[in-house]
């Protein structure tokens, strides 16, 4: 396992080639990764043609939901996704597991719900750590990775990428059956550089 410092962007490149290298190793063929904008995929895809360019992987990018940051918004835009797509890469954009409507109930009336008390329970191994997770199951949920076989997921602190981990997930409905692997790489605090 690599630590990193602190978190955040500056470590993308860092953390798509430790995570390619892993899935090299172990024969993994599927891989999702965080991104907004399309920037953390995009390192992965270069990275990819230094470490494994023969690699016939499965890349799944999954979003922030349309409306994260404003009503209507899609923060990657569909040229972006097109361009993803014709690379091969699935692109994911749902509701987040851990945001979905507790938060709209947390935000209106305040209470504790369970997405809430496991995204924070999370968030004590990094931010990272808490998107690997989330992302794991909505790819899961989506269809756009097998269940029950070993994949490798890539999250961030504030844009970018600087945690990898190996994991089985499963559905939501019985996320506490996700099988965690492995760390491949991560912040050693939760400092943001």
């Amino acid at each position: 396992m690599q630590l990193w410092d602190y978190g955040g962007r500056k470590w993308t490149e860092s953390t798509a080639r430790a995570a390619l290298e892993r899935a090299r190793e172990l024969g993994i063929r599927d891989i999702v990764v965080a991104t907004n904008t399309g920037y953390t995929v995009d390192v992965l895809l270069r990275e990819k043609q230094n470490v494994c360019p023969e690699a016939d992987l499965n890349i799944v990018a999954v979003t922030h939901h349309v409306g994260f940051r404003e009503p209507g918004e899609d923060e990657m835009g569909d040229g972006k996704r097109e361009e993803l797509n014709e690379k091969g890469v699935s692109v994911l954009t749902s509701t987040h597991l851990f945001a979905n409507i507790e938060r709209s109930v947390t935000g209106k009336w305040g209470g504790l719900y369970p997405g809430g008390v496991v995204s924070a329970t999370l968030r004590i191994f990094g931010q990272g750590m808490k998107v690997c997770f989330e992302i794991a199951v909505m790819a899961v949920d989506a269809g756009l990775i097998p269940h029950g076989t070993e994949a490798i997921f890539l999250g961030g602190t504030g844009g970018g990428a600087d945690t990898a981990v190996i994991m089985k997930p499963a559905h939501a409905k019985s996320f506490f059956d996700s099988e965690f692997l492995e760390t491949v790489c991560r912040p050693r605090g939760l400092k943001r550089g």
